[in-house]
């Protein structure tokens, strides 16, 4: 009897997890399929970024010293912009429609799915921008050996940018013009991927190889994978109550 009872129990958790695994792939797969629908939100952040750093030679000249030196910073903020255009939309079509409410209805799911949403929007809105950024550079003279850690760092950064981002957009889901306090929200928390970002491009511009800045973006990227789902899933809960 208790061998048959463990046999019982070892088949229901594996029903449960089966069940829960279908969940996130159902999930995700329809995360994918709305993103490609609505590909014009995507592609917004791309276009605001090849925008804000193609005017910069066109505001303070072409001098290839000048620009090289402020070409890190420049490209930071604007990828910071640029994830910060895009957040808005995360959880608002769902809100809407009344998904986000049946969301809410499997704890034990919910996490999965947050991480779920923030991935694809990170592939649409984040990835774009760490490839392109080489050829940005090459526009504003940054030296082609800091190339590499530039991408580096924005592959890191972007990711915890979308994932900070987040916690805004679960937190304004339910007002209908919430793009300014999202601002007002996350971009102190920005600060610091921000600095250590611009920084490791900076020392790699010149020759220096970045190990501390990028160890420090790594940790900021694995902190958030870990934290963010948490603190958006009360987010969402607080916004919904209200």
């Amino acid at each position: 009897a208790s061998r048959h009872g463990k046999t019982e129990s070892a088949a229901q958790d594996a029903d449960y997890w089966f069940c829960i695994m279908n969940i996130l792939s159902a999930t995700f797969q329809r995360e994918w399929q709305l993103a490609w629908r609505n590909l014009a939100d995507a592609v917004n952040p791309v276009a605001f970024f090849l925008m804000v750093v193609a005017l910069v030679p066109l505001g303070i000249g072409t001098d290839k010293t000048q620009l090289s030196v402020i070409a890190p910073g420049i490209l930071w903020v604007a990828a910071l912009l640029a994830s910060l255009l895009s957040v808005d939309m995360l959880f608002r079509r769902d809100y809407d429609d009344g998904t986000l409410e049946q969301y809410l209805l499997l704890p034990n799911e919910l996490y999965g799915i947050v991480w779920i949403k923030v991935l694809v929007h990170w592939l649409f809105a984040g990835l774009p921008l760490v490839l392109i950024s080489p050829l940005l550079g090459v526009m504003l003279s940054l030296p082609p050996l800091a190339m590499p850690v530039l991408m580096l760092s924005l592959l890191l950064g972007t990711m915890s940018l979308s994932l900070i981002g987040a916690i805004g957009a679960s937190l304004t889901v339910s007002l209908r013009r919430g793009g300014l306090l999202i601002a007002v929200i996350v971009l102190p928390l920005y600060v610091p991927v921000l600095i250590f970002g611009a920084n490791a491009t900076v020392q790699a511009a010149a020759g220096i190889f970045p190990a501390g800045q990028l160890a420090m973006l790594g940790a900021f990227a694995l902190l958030a994978l870990g934290l963010t789902p948490l603190i958006v899933m009360a987010g969402l809960r607080i916004s919904l109550e209200s």
